[in-house]
């Protein structure tokens, strides 16, 4: 099914874009303190932009748009999902955070919009330009975001910190891609998978590119050595930001690693691979054991994400063994779980932090937690259970994602990939600590203040619904495991 310009294929990007220039519009007239006729506009054209992307993907079929410059198929679709349905939780519990900071304007909303709109773009790209396009869509809006508490000095410092490496980033990455075009004389991925299958190319200029496309990868998903930005990020932008940052554009991060190097490069898989335990190896170990120091609750997260990410990685790692792409579903579907079970947790984690938060009070600090479960012992058990799928405890979904990436692993018989397994179960162990810590001040340290927690209706269902989720995946994970194994298996047939 393909033809030059099929509007179809991009039918959920051009609603996004549409009601997010009617949403900015519509904010004009709105003299609403809690901006409600803002929000719930907002959310509707989410949720039907989520319901779009789950047609697209029930129906299963692939579309080429744009001159095949686009593509939409299950894996970008299921993706676009899930980061669709982030966006909405993230704005669902950034309400009232935002509202008590003077951050509830329309551009949070226009600007979230957006970024999604660049998360959607990359995750439908098929073309090096495409996926560079919707990179910077989505980074600029959220540069934007970080900085948008211009009194607050600590939200200009990380935006600035975020524009400057971002961009540095995004120069490695176009870099990287310019040396592949000009290897292979195309922009478009699946001719310069061909390319490199006839095997006439100089692989010393592949190769070099290759490193700068790794490089720009690694920073946008925060990996060892290309971290630096996250902790500084995640501690100073707004909660609210903070959880734009670290939800969706994981997602995207992850399918622009599936596009480029494995629907682009799998030709240099032994190449890339190797590349990418070192990342692994070095996030896990850097991530778990620095989160360890830490004081400031974002701060510990911002690191944690970053061991997560490398144990993410360790499936994009083990899907060709022996030049046989034999275990790749397996092995990229794991990985793809993975991410989708992080987000997810990571989502109600930061929703319970901006919930603790009040006006003139930022709840930062890990002692800030203490002995929250006799102030409300149904938050302190929901974020028990976030720390749990964290630190890969049964029976939550973190823990199944964590069992599947080790599957993944072992199952190649390659000595070398079961000692990545055993070093990554080891460094989660470390890691296990600082999530426990948490769980630890919460139940047994004296309360630092009586004050009772306000949150409204919607919030507080909200947050139930996600620890539920969180359980709930772990407990039945086959149903959205099969759903990532048949978006990967379309993505590779195609």
């Amino acid at each position: 099914m393909m033809n030059n310009m099929n509007w179809l294929a991009v039918a959920p990007e051009i609603l996004l874009l549409t009601m997010a220039c009617v949403v900015a519009m519509v904010d004009l007239w709105v003299t609403h303190p809690r901006r409600t006729p803002t929000y719930v506009l907002t959310q509707l054209s989410l949720a039907a932009v989520a319901l779009l992307h789950l047609a697209y993907f029930n129906d299963g079929f692939t579309l080429y748009a744009m001159q095949r410059m686009v593509v939409a198929d299950p894996m970008g679709n299921l993706l676009g999902f899930f980061a669709t349905v982030a966006v909405m939780i993230t704005l669902a519990y950034a309400r009232p955070y935002a509202a008590e900071r003077d951050m509830l304007k329309g551009e949070l909303f226009t600007l979230a919009m957006f970024s999604l709109l660049g998360i959607s773009v990359m995750l439908s790209a098929n073309n090096f330009l495409v996926i560079y396009l919707g990179l910077e869509l989505m980074s600029l809006s959220l540069y934007a975001l970080t900085a948008m508490r211009r009194d607050n000095l600590n939200a200009t410092e990380a935006a600035m910190k975020y524009f400057v490496l971002g961009a540095l980033a995004s120069g490695f990455l176009l870099y990287g891609l310019s040396m592949m075009y000009g290897a292979t004389g195309s922009l478009e991925i699946s001719e310069v998978f061909k390319a490199i299958g006839t095997g006439q190319i100089n692989k010393a200029v592949l190769t070099f590119g290759l490193v700068f496309i790794v490089a720009g990868l690694g920073f946008k998903l925060g990996a060892v050595p290309f971290h630096m930005w996250v902790p500084d990020v995640y501690q100073g932008a707004p909660t609210a930001v903070t959880l734009l940052i670290g939800g969706a554009p994981k997602l995207a991060a992850f399918a622009v690693t599936i596009r480029l190097l494995v629907e682009g490069l799998l030709g240099l898989a032994v190449d890339w691979q190797e590349m990418l335990v070192v990342l692994s190896v070095g996030s896990m170990a850097l991530g778990n054991l620095a989160a360890i120091a830490q004081t400031n609750l974002k701060r510990m997260l911002a690191y944690s994400t970053i061991a997560q990410m490398g144990f993410m990685l360790l499936g994009l790692c083990s899907g060709v063994v022996n030049n046989n792409t034999l275990s790749a579903a397996n092995a990229y579907s794991s990985s793809m779980f993975y991410v989708v079970a992080y987000v997810l947790t990571t989502l109600g984690t930061f929703g319970i932090i901006m919930l603790l938060s009040r006006q003139g009070f930022e709840s930062e600090q890990i002692e800030d937690l203490k002995g929250l479960a006799r102030r409300n012992p149904w938050y302190a058990a929901v974020m028990a259970i976030f720390m749990f799928s964290l630190a890969g405890i049964p029976p939550t979904i973190g823990f199944y994602a964590k069992l599947s990436v080790l599957q993944a692993l072992v199952s190649t018989n390659v000595a070398g990939y079961i000692w990545l397994a055993v070093v990554a179960v080891l460094l989660s162990l470390v890691g296990a600590y600082y999530y426990l810590r948490l769980v630890k001040v919460m139940y047994f340290d004296e309360p630092a203040e009586s004050a009772p927690i306000v949150a409204s209706g919607d919030v507080r269902a909200l947050l139930s619904l996600n620890g539920a989720a969180v359980l709930l995946f772990g407990l039945l994970p086959g149903g959205l495991m099969a759903l990532c194994a048949q978006a990967i298996v379309k993505a590779l047939a195609t």
